[in-house]
């Protein structure tokens, strides 16, 4: 397909000269493809080319922008109207898996190389005043010269005509890059970089288990730029304002990497999991054990969905259950792939991609809920003893979990996550009608007690003060302690979400 015939997913274009188009759609960009997808055969290579043009028209929809779109064999011509601004429009098309990179330019049909050398006249004088520049041309199609030829002819022209500090073939101040494709030709304004990868939906679907923090967020994108629909998992063990924040990472992520596609959020409540756990299973097994039943969970959820493999953000001794030996009896548990593109990756390299991606600012906020239950874990667990152990585990909290798992169209995020998250207090002093209540595990209590004089303390833990809460004398204000603040800001915020405003947060002055 030549670039002047119509764009074949509209009628529109056969009522319109390009002349017409062109000033209707102004911002025009050349995309490259990225390198991968040029290496493939030849049936791969259309279909995944047909796949960047339909995701590109999707996102643009998606932020308002009418768009017309012409496939080439190594590249895609973009023309969008001026719905956004120029910089924003860039942005998007930056963030779209598949592109390596796109020529932002101007277009049009030319005669002759004196033609040519006009119209390139036209763009850049005044433009190389006090500059050495050059010429660089790429050619395609039958013409009666070469690419050299009209490098020669319009930098000699230039060079003649323009004030500048003369043509300079190696490291000038300014390359003029002209692209001509049979009768078209497309001066270069500006080349930006695109993301790579495939484009979206030519891999299998994958399902993220995502938490909020650095890994899972990293771990996610990459998936997404490497062409799977990425869908999340979320395990929820700190109530709704918890949920809302892993929302939001889930949301950015699709928002300004895969809105191409629609894919599913689903949120478990685990908290019922985490309290059989801390009242049943030995100490030292609870993180790896813990694992094992998130992965069962999300293998159901993914085989429910025909979704190929799970995606988890863990790296080789980040954590005691992130080991060699407890990362094999953990994929035991299941039969569906377990995918971790983070598994050899320092932290410190994780962070500085998720600053790169956008999500640091959500991950910082957000604390690692999954070691609150570990206690003096084992970097070595034996099959046989965790075996042994989920023997006494009630596997009916697991299927409950399951059949309230829900699911939400990540689209429908937005509004969610927009309402206002509630705010709790946090306080180093109390009153005469305050009372603290110690929401640690019993083995925290027995290592570090919290002596307090002058006030009463309750022993709850954090496991259960969503449900015996409602049995205190409630003409009492309460105050929630741990050792971090991480789980008592959680339950307090479960519990002003279930309408309890007589509960804060409590801190122990240094």
């Amino acid at each position: 397909m030549n670039f002047s015939e119509k764009d074949t997913n509209s009628n529109e274009s056969s009522y319109m000269d390009d002349e017409t188009i062109n000033q209707l759609y102004p911002n025009i960009f050349l995309v490259k493809l990225f390198p991968e997808i040029i290496i493939k055969s030849h049936s791969a290579r259309l279909s995944m080319i047909k796949t960047l043009n339909t995701n590109i028209r999707n996102v643009l929809k998606h932020f308002g922008v009418q768009c017309k779109i012409q496939s080439k064999w190594d590249k895609l011509m973009v023309k969008c109207d001026k719905h956004l601004e120029l910089d924003k429009l860039i942005e998007i098309i930056q963030n779209i898996p598949g592109i390596h990179s796109f020529l932002e330019v101007k277009c049009s049909t030319f005669t002759d190389m004196d033609d040519i050398y006009r119209q390139t006249k036209n763009l850049y004088d005044g433009k190389l005043n006090g500059k050495t520049f050059c010429v660089r041309v790429k050619r395609k199609g039958n013409h009666e010269f070469t690419s050299i030829d009209v490098e020669k002819y319009v930098g000699g022209g230039l060079n003649q005509n323009v004030e500048s500090n003369g043509v300079k073939l190696s490291n000038p101040d300014l390359q003029i890059n002209i692209e001509i494709d049979q009768n078209q030709l497309f001066l270069v304004k500006a080349n930006h970089p695109g993301l790579g990868g495939y484009p979206l939906s030519t891999q299998e679907d994958v399902l993220s288990l995502i938490s909020g923090g650095f890994d899972s967020g990293v771990s996610s994108f990459k998936f997404i730029k490497r062409g799977c629909k990425v869908h999340y998992c979320f395990f929820n063990m700190g109530g709704r304002d918890h949920e809302i924040g892993v929302k939001q990472e889930a949301y950015y992520l699709w928002n300004k990497y895969g809105c191409s596609h629609r894919v599913k959020f689903y949120s478990v409540p685990f908290e019922p999991v985490i309290a059989e756990i801390l009242e049943n299973m030995n100490k030292h097994l609870m993180g790896v054990i813990l694992k094992r039943m998130m992965m069962r969970v999300a293998a159901r959820i993914a085989q429910n969905n025909k979704i190929g493999a799970l995606v988890t953000g863990e790296s080789v001794g980040q954590v005691s259950s992130q080991t060699i030996t407890n990362l094999s009896v953990i994929d035991q548990v299941t039969e569906t792939m377990i995918l971790r593109p983070l598994i050899v990756t320092d932290k410190q390299d994780i962070i500085d991609d998720c600053r790169k991606i956008g999500t640091v600012e959500i991950a910082e906020s957000m604390p690692e809920y999954c070691g609150v239950i570990s206690q003096k874990p084992t970097t070595h667990a034996k099959l046989s003893d965790i075996l042994e152990e989920e023997k006494k585990f009630n596997f009916d909290v697991i299927e409950q979990a399951i059949q309230n798992t829900i699911c939400t169209d990540i689209k429908d995020i937005a509004k969610e996550t927009s309402e206002s998250v509630t705010e709790v207090t946090t306080v180093t002093s109390f009153s005469d009608n305050d009372i603290v209540i110690d929401i640690r595990s019993q083995e925290e209590i027995d290592d570090a007690p919290l002596n307090l004089s002058g006030i009463e303390i309750l022993t709850i833990p954090f496991y259960k003060i969503s449900t015996t809460f409602g049995d205190l004398d409630q003409s009492k204000n309460y105050l929630l302690y741990c050792k971090n603040g991480v789980m008592s800001k959680i339950q307090a915020l479960y519990l002003k979400e279930q309408g309890y405003n007589n509960v804060n947060i409590f801190r122990v002055e240094n």
